[in-house]
C-alpha cells in the first residue's frame, strides 16, 4: 500500500498523473506488453463538480490485462493484489479513430466495431479507497483487469436502436448466487456510448497525437458501485434491454 498520496505532494495535479501514466505504459511496453485501448474514471458528472473536474479521466489497459471470453463463462487468475473490486461496464472496441469532439452518442457508435458486457477488477493501492484523480491517473486508473463477454457487431442499422437501449438498459449482479446490486446503463454519464464521445473528446483536447485510434479497446465505466471481492467469489451480471448476454466469471 502507499500511505502518502501522490495528491498529498505539492504541483501534483493531473499534468503530472498523466506524465506518470506515460512512463508506466513505457515500462509496461519495455517489458513486452501492448497497450491494447482504455478504462475510464468518474463517468458521473455528480462527482466532476465535487472535485472540481472539467471532464472524465483515463488510463491504458494492456494485451496481459484484458481477456476475451465469447462463451460467457470466464476463470480468472487473479495476480498478487492489495484491495479488490469489481464493476460491470460496457465494453467498445473501435473499427476506426474517433476525430471530432463534441459527438452526440449515434456519431460515437459509428466509429464502434462492437460492443461487449465486461467486468472490470480493479485494485486501490491507498488505504481506505481514498485518492483524488491525479492518484487515480497515476496509479494505472486502479486498472488490474478486464474480462469480455459475447460481442455484438454495431451495424449501422441498429445504431438509432442501440441510441435509445444504452441509457435505459438494466444490470443485475451477483456473487456466489446471491444479488448484490441492480444497475443502469444512465450510470455511465447518461449512456456508455455518450461515456465513449465525452473520454474521445477529452483525450483530444488533452493529447492531440494521442486520438482514440482503430482496434482501441474502451471500458466506458461503471454500470454500479464497485463491490468488494476477493479469490474464490463466483460473479454473474445479466442484462436487460440490450441484446447481450450474461457472463460470468470465477476468481482464483
Amino acid at each position: 500500500m502507499i500511505p502518502v498520496l501522490p495528491s498529498s505532494r505539492p504541483g501534483f495535479d493531473l499534468n503530472a498523473a498523466y506524465d506518470v501514466e506515460a512512463i508506466l505504459k513505457r515500462f509496461h511496453e519495455a517489458a513486452g506488453h501492448k497497450a491494447v485501448g482504455r478504462k475510464v474514471g468518474y463517468a458521473n458528472k455528480a462527482m466532476w463538480r465535487v472535485l472540481k473536474l472539467e471532464t472524465l479521466v483515463w488510463a491504458h489497459m494492456y494485451d496481459d490485462t484484458v481477456h476475451h471470453h465469447d462463451d460467457n463463462r470466464a476463470t480468472l487468475v487473479l495476480p498478487p493484489f492489495r484491495s479488490l473490486k469489481i464493476e460491470p461496464e460496457i465494453v467498445f472496441g473501435l473499427k476506426r479513430p474517433i476525430l471530432s469532439e463534441g459527438l452526440d452518442a449515434a456519431a460515437a457508435l459509428e466509429s464502434t466495431d462492437w460492443l461487449a458486457m465486461g467486468f472490470e477488477i480493479i485494485d486501490c493501492p491507498f488505504p481506505g479507497w481514498q485518492f483524488q484523480p491525479s492518484d487515480f491517473v497515476a496509479s494505472f486508473g486502479l486498472h488490474a483487469a478486464l474480462v469480455i463477454g459475447e460481442k455484438i457487431p454495431v451495424k449501422p442499422e441498429v445504431i438509432s436502436t442501440l441510441v435509445d437501449e444504452l441509457p435505459r438498459f438494466k444490470v443485475r449482479i451477483s456473487k456466489n448466487g446471491e444479488l448484490v446490486e441492480e444497475g443502469s446503463g444512465k450510470n455511465s454519464l447518461r449512456s456508455p456510448a455518450l461515456c465513449l464521445a465525452e473520454l474521445a473528446g477529452a483525450i483530444l483536447r488533452r493529447f492531440p497525437k494521442q486520438r482514440l485510434s482503430a482496434a482501441e479497446i474502451v471500458s466506458s465505466g461503471t454500470l454500479t458501485a464497485g463491490h468488494a471481492t476477493e479469490k474464490g467469489d463466483r460473479w454473474t451480471v445479466a442484462v436487460t434491454g440490450l441484446p447481450l448476454p450474461s457472463l460470468a466469471l470465477t476468481l482464483h
